[in-house]
């Protein structure tokens, strides 16, 4: 964004909330339109979150026009639709900065600014964290407000509903913003989504119940015990006087549906909030995208999007990725076996199903945002002898390691996980970082982990893991395009022996290999002679790869993925059941969170690109 268009006739003058609270209503409106302006080409230059940030921008402004931040706390599910709230929060001027390296977070983060009171970045935090807030607020006497803001998509997790079942018929002074856009990234599925449309087509009803109620208050005698009586009868009367939400009968306050782009309205409901002190849940409806028309109309493929021409919708890139190649091996899987099913957890399009939803309906299974439950939901299909494959990012994967033991690895059940975003992600920074899932799966007693590096290896590894493994079987990979390839380079099975130099080894898998690949080369030209073992199973590891490995006096291991607990202590420990006396020295992220950079550059810091390897071994 250069400085001519970066003038904006009220949004310059906006270095807090309470230069906002200083405009006329329709004042608002056209701030809101600056706003819009700015994200578009903000995220057409960083990428990152555009459908769920222009879909939210009057919701935001109204929020910040109504409370008093920072003393009162809002909490944001999953963040992604944050960036309104740090453009009115003092970071309009870093914006540009957003998603890049030492810049501002796509994500609210405690540590960037005093307005943001949770981090967060995974779905459905939003209620516990927020009513954690409020509870303790009112222990220490302290009146202000804290308010929830989450999606009808983060609506499908069950820790939403944890959350609400706890918080409802608090005495705290909290508000849960319900921010129904009909999506989450793929369209909303499920009974939830139903039943949200439900009362989406009946929004007289609430005006309806205060008729009522006002009439009989104002009734001499008899109106207020007839009222009473209504409230706490399961009677065919009560329900058609008063038709109670599933919010009302956990106990909150329920406000809507108001359209979340009329300023007055929101700020209406805000207000009208303020004064009650129980749980209060405000429906909001709004328009995933709104403001830019491709966005619009496609908020799915807006929803998370690279760099984009703003004139054509266009992406700068658009090179095939792992997750295409991925759904085409399970489209062609399926098209000869009716037992394969796919399931996934409101993530159709990221994890490539697109074409596998639409050319099998039967198989496909959009679960929601619940990981926890799409483990579990498989291994029932596994016990009848279907052979379900769940699709989802290894970030969210996390959240799903009790029902990946309990319900899967205990009882032997065949399912696959394919675990995209395997490894550094890049500009979603820490929360998103696929780095634990190789730890974790590798302590699990029977699991079966590949890690292809090219798009051929993925469908073989596939392969197995669909036709020939039995039990808990993974196949990761990473995002984007495929990496360098030598020349004639082909994987041959469960490991690869690539190259006959006897100076060192270099050990690693996945995408690193192509890393490897290349160090192998450089240091040829500096006299040092070496093999790189790839491994493309690496759990159980293969013993030959140990055997061979177990030769060298001199054993490089590179992992991108945590240290402790990953495959590179592991192979070490393994080895010396090979009688190997060499030196090992082992190049993994270490005890910390990888921050957001490019994928390139947060690879360079952690010593795992090609210079990074071919240092250790001219230092070591």
């Amino acid at each position: 964004m250069d400085n001519e268009e970066h003038h904006y006739k009220f949004l310059d003058k906006i270095d807090s909330p309470d230069d906002l609270k200083k405009l006329s209503i329709d004042e608002l409106y056209v701030l809101c339109d600056e706003i819009r302006d700015m994200l578009v080409k903000v995220v057409s230059q960083n990428g990152g979150h555009l459908s769920p940030n222009l879909g939210t921008v009057e919701l935001t402004v109204a929020l910040h026009y109504v409370y008093d931040l920072p003393r009162d706390s809002i909490v944001w599910d999953v963040g992604h639709q944050s960036y309104t709230h740090k453009i009115l929060t003092g970071r309009r001027d870093k914006m540009t900065t957003i998603r890049k390296e030492g810049g501002l977070s796509g994500f609210p983060k405690r540590s960037e600014s005093k307005y943001d009171s949770f981090n967060v970045g995974h779905s459905s935090t939003s209620i516990s964290a927020a009513y954690g807030i409020a509870r303790a607020k009112h222990l220490k006497k302290d009146t202000s407000k804290t308010i929830a803001v989450i999606g009808d998509g983060a609506l499908t997790g069950g820790l939403a509903y944890e959350g609400l079942n706890n918080a409802g018929r608090s005495p705290c002074n909290f508000t849960v913003v319900l921010n129904d856009n009909k999506m989450s990234i793929s369209r909303n599925v499920g009974s939830i989504a139903w039943y949200l449309t439900h009362i989406r087509i009946r929004p007289g009803y609430i005006k309806t119940k205060k008729i009522v109620e006002k009439i009989l208050l104002h009734t001499p005698v008899i109106g207020n015990p007839i009222r009473k009586l209504l409230l706490s009868s399961k009677s065919q009367l009560r329900i058609s006087v008063y038709r109670n939400t599933i919010f009302e009968d956990l106990g909150f306050v329920y406000y809507g549906p108001v359209d979340g782009h009329d300023l007055r309205s929101l700020i209406h409901a805000f207000n009208a909030s303020k004064n009650v002190t129980q749980g209060v849940l405000i429906h909001v409806i709004t328009k995933k995208g709104k403001g830019y028309c491709y966005a619009e109309n496609d908020p799915k493929t807006y929803h998370g999007v690279g760099k984009f021409d703003i004139d054509t919708g266009e992406p700068v890139s658009s090179r095939k990725g792992y997750s295409a190649k991925f759904g085409e091996a399970m489209c062609d899987f399926a098209s000869k076996d009716e037992k394969l099913c796919a399931i996934t957890a409101a993530m159709t399009s990221g994890t490539g199903l697109t074409k596998f939803a639409e050319k099998y309906k039967e198989r496909f299974f959009d679960v929601g945002i619940a990981e926890e439950h799409a483990v579990t939901f498989a291994c029932g299909m596994a016990v009848q002898g279907m052979t379900p494959v769940f699709a989802v990012y290894s970030t969210f994967l996390q959240r799903s390691y009790d029902q990946i033991i309990h319900d899967a690895a205990q009882q032997k059940v065949h399912i696959v996980l394919a675990i995209d975003r395997a490894g550094i992600v890049g500009d979603d920074g820490e929360t998103h970082q696929g780095v634990f899932d190789v730890a974790m799966l590798n302590a699990i007693p029977g699991v079966t982990v590949y890690s292809p590096c090219y798009f051929d290896e993925l469908k073989i590894d596939l392969d197995r893991a669909i036709y020939h493994d039995s039990g808990v079987v993974a196949v990761r990979y990473p995002r984007g395009g495929e990496p360098y390839r030598p020349t004639g380079f082909k994987s041959k099975g469960l490991y690869t022996i690539y190259g006959d130099g006897k100076d060192a080894a270099i050990v690693t898998y996945g995408r690193l290999f192509a890393f490897a690949a290349q160090a192998k080369a450089i240091l040829e030209e500096k006299n040092i002679n070496i093999t790189v073992i790839k491994l493309d199973c690496i759990r159980p590891i293969p013993e030959e790869a140990l055997e061979t490995a177990a030769k060298f006096s001199k054993v490089y291991f590179f992992e991108e993925g945590i240290e402790q607990g990953g495959i590179g202590q592991t192979f070490c420990f393994r080895l010396r059941d090979f009688g190997f006396s060499g030196s090992f020295e082992l190049t993994a992220i270490k005890d910390k969170y990888v921050q957001q950079a490019a994928v390139e550059k947060a690879l360079e810091k952690l010593g795992l690109d090609c210079t990074g390897m071919v240092n250790k071994l001219m230092w070591n």
